[in-house]
C-alpha cells in the first residue's frame, strides 16, 4: 500500500485529519489495529459503560502501582476500534477554557492561543443548543461534529443547577461559549439518538467521498530513509517514508509519499516514536533500540484528571436506579433500536458545572459531571439503591508522569505511571472539591431529594479522613495527554513544533492529545479533534484560519472572591 499520507490511529484527531487531507484531494491510508464500531454497545449513548470495559474495543491498559494511591493500578482505557476513544468515551463535549489555550501559547505553542483555536472549534461543530439557547456567535453550525444536549427531564438535573445558584455561583447557558464558569446544561456528541463519534462525523464520510482507505494492522515502527549523504546517523537528514505494520504473521510497510502522521493516542504515539528510535537516547539504547533522534520529552509530561464520586441517597424513587434491572434495560434497548429515542439516546450526563476553588484563581479549576444514579463510571455496583452523584476533581494537577517502553517488542504494552497525587497541592485541591460539593448538596434545591450521604459518608470530616477516602476511591477521568508536548524547536523537552512536526527528523508529525502542553479544563475529545483539524491545515501548507478576538468572560471578582 502507498498513499500521499499515512495516518496511524483512527481516533478523534486521526479521523478529522483523514477527512481534511482527503477533502484536499490527497490519498490517505489510515492504519487502525481495532475493528468495527458497529453494534448497539458503541452506538447507543446510554450503553457507554460497556465498550470501555470490553477487550474487543479497549487496549486494556493499566497503570503501574500508583505509590500515592495505595499502590492501586488504575484503568487507563484507550479505544482499540474505529473511532478510537471517541467510540468508547462518555460523549461529553467540552472545548476547554480560553485561558488553557492562551497558556499553551505561553509555553511555546505559538499560534495555539484561544484566538487561534476558536475558529477551528467553530469549523468542526454543528451545534444544536435545544430550547435552552446559548452563545450562537461562539459556536459552529455546519461542521461534521454534531453536538447536542440531553432532554434534562429528570428534576434532579434542574436541582443541581438551582443548588449551584443558591450557593452563590453563576449560571451559564453555554460553558463552551463566552462563559465557562457556572452551572448549566452539559453537552454531548450525540446526534439523533446515536453516538456521534469521530468515525461517524469524519471517517465514514471521508471513505465515501475521498481517496481515504482504512487498513487493519499493528503499527510497529515508523520507517525512515536517509536524505542525501550522512546515512542514518544524521537524524536531521532522516525522513519518515512509511510505517511498518504486522498483519497476522506478515510484516509489511505502508509507504507515505508525503508524510507519516501519528494520531495513536497519548499512550501509543510516544510508544511508537520510541520504538522508531525517537526518545530519550540512553533509555532506548538500554532496550537495544538504535536512537535516531534524542528527544528526552517523548513519553514525559503525562497528565490526567482524577475524580471522586460524591454520592447521595435519594429520598424519592426518581433516579435511574429504577431501570437498573434486566427487564427495564431490555425495554430501553428495544426502544432505542426501534426509534433511537428514550433513555438509551442520552449519555445521562445532562447538567454540569465549572467553578473556582478559591479567590485568586482566575478561571475554573474544578469540574462537575452530575448523574441521576449512584454508580461507578465502569457500570459496576449501583450503590444503595436510589441515589445520585457528582463526579468532581481538580482540573490542573501539578503532578506529572511518564509513558515508557518495557521492551523493544511492539506487542508489549508500555509502562504507564501517572504519579497521581504526588504534589501536596493535589491533596488540598481534592479536599476542597469534596467540601464545596457537600455545600452544594446542602442547598434548599436538594432538600426534597436527599436522604443521606453515601460516599464519602458524613462521618468523614477531617483532612486525614478525606485523604484516606481519596487514596482509596479516586479514579481516572480517562483524560491522559501531554506525552509528545508541543513547543518551540529549540526547547529540549518539546517533541513536536507548533505545526506538529517531530523535532529532529522530517516527514513525521504527531496530532493527538499527546501534543497538549498542559491538560485543558474538562473532557479531552473536543480539543483532540480540534488538534486534528488545525494540524491538517499545517500539513496542507494552508494559512491558518483567521484569529478571532472574542473576549471570554472572566469573573470580575476573581481576585477577591471564590464565587
Amino acid at each position: 500500500m502507498e498513499a500521499d499520507y499515512v495516518i496511524v490511529g483512527a481516533g478523534s484527531a486521526g479521523c478529522a485529519m483523514a477527512y481534511r487531507l482527503g477533502e484536499a484531494g490527497h490519498s490517505v491510508v489510515v492504519i487502525e489495529y481495532g475493528g468495527t464500531d458497529a453494534g448497539p454497545f458503541i452506538q447507543m449513548p446510554a450503553a457507554l459503560s460497556y465498550p470501555m470495559n470490553m477487550s474487543r474495543y479497549d487496549w486494556g491498559y493499566r497503570t503501574e502501582p500508583e505509590p500515592h494511591l495505595g499502590n492501586r493500578r488504575l484503568a487507563t482505557p484507550r479505544g482499540k476500534v474505529i473511532g478510537g476513544s471517541s467510540s468508547i468515551n462518555g460523549m461529553v463535549y467540552v472545548r476547554g477554557h480560553a485561558r488553557d489555550f492562551d497558556h499553551w501559547a505561553e509555553m511555546g505553542a505559538d499560534g495555539w492561543s484561544y484566538a487561534d483555536v476558536l475558529p477551528y472549534f467553530r469549523r468542526m461543530e454543528h451545534w444544536h443548543p435545544g430550547p435552552h439557547g446559548g452563545d450562537d456567535a461562539w459556536r459552529g453550525n455546519d461542521g461534521p461534529l454534531h453536538v447536542s444536549r440531553g432532554p434534562r427531564r429528570n428534576p434532579l438535573f434542574h436541582a443541581f443547577v438551582e443548588a449551584g445558584a443558591q450557593a452563590g455561583y453563576p449560571i451559564t447557558l453555554d460553558y463552551n461559549g463566552e462563559q465557562q464558569e457556572g452551572f448549566g446544561p452539559m453537552e454531548q456528541t450525540v446526534w439523533r439518538g446515536r453516538r456521534w463519534s469521530a468515525a461517524n462525523a469524519y471517517l465514514r464520510p471521508a471513505q465515501k467521498r475521498f481517496a481515504v482507505t482504512v487498513m487493519r494492522g499493528l503499527a510497529t515502527r515508523v520507517v525512515f530513509d536517509s536524505e542525501g549523504e550522512g546515512g542514518g546517523s544524521d537524524a536531521a537528514k532522516c525522513r519518515a517514508t512509511g510505517v511498518e505494520i504486522r498483519r497476522g504473521r506478515r510484516t509489511e510497510v505502508v509507504r507515505a509519499r508525503r508524510e507519516v502522521i501519528l494520531t495513536a493516542s497519548s499512550i501509543n504515539s510516544p510508544k511508537l516514536l520510541m520504538l522508531s528510535g525517537i526518545g530519550p537516547a540512553e533509555e532506548l539504547r538500554a532496550l537495544g533500540i538504535d536512537p535516531l533522534a534524542d528527544r528526552p520529552g517523548v513519553g514525559r509530561n503525562l497528565q490526567d484528571h482524577l475524580e471522586v464520586y460524591i454520592q447521595m441517597a435519594s429520598s424519592k424513587p426518581i433516579t435511574l436506579y429504577r431501570h437498573w434491572n434486566l427487564v427495564s434495560k431490555a425495554l430501553i434497548g428495544a426502544q432505542w433500536l426501534a426509534s433511537r429515542t428514550g433513555l438509551g439516546a442520552s449519555n445521562q450526563f445532562e447538567s454540569a458545572a465549572f467553578i473556582r476553588s478559591k479567590a485568586g484563581v482566575e478561571y475554573p479549576d474544578i469540574q462537575y459531571h452530575f448523574l441521576p444514579i449512584a454508580v461507578r463510571y465502569d457500570g459496576k455496583a449501583a450503590a444503595e439503591g436510589h441515589g445520585f452523584q457528582a463526579h468532581t476533581g481538580p482540573m490542573r494537577s501539578p503532578s506529572r508522569g511518564a509513558v515508557t517502553l518495557r521492551s523493544s517488542d511492539p506487542a508489549e504494552p508500555p509502562r504507564i505511571a501517572f504519579n497521581y497525587m504526588s504534589h501536596p497541592q493535589d491533596w488540598e485541591d481534592f479536599r476542597t472539591c469534596i467540601r464545596l460539593t457537600r455545600e452544594i448538596f446542602a442547598q434548599p434545591a436538594f432538600a426534597p431529594y436527599i436522604k443521606h450521604e453515601i460516599q464519602p459518608g458524613a462521618a468523614l470530616q477531617s483532612d486525614e479522613e478525606l485523604d484516606d477516602f481519596i487514596r482509596e476511591h479516586a479514579e481516572s477521568a480517562y483524560h491522559p495527554c501531554g506525552t509528545c508536548r508541543m513547543g518551540r524547536a529549540d526547547d529540549p523537552e518539546a517533541v513536536v513544533d507548533p505545526e506538529g512536526r517531530v523535532i529532529g527528523v522530517s516527514g513525521l508529525r504527531v496530532a493527538d492529545s499527546s501534543v497538549f502542553p498542559r491538560i485543558p479544563n474538562g473532557n479531552l475529545n473536543a480539543p483532540s479533534i480540534m488538534v486534528g483539524e488545525k494540524i491538517a491545515d499545517h500539513v496542507l501548507g494552508r494559512a491558518p484560519l483567521a484569529a478571532e478576538n472574542a473576549r471570554p468572560w472572566i469573573n470580575p471578582a476573581w481576585q477577591t472572591s471564590q464565587r
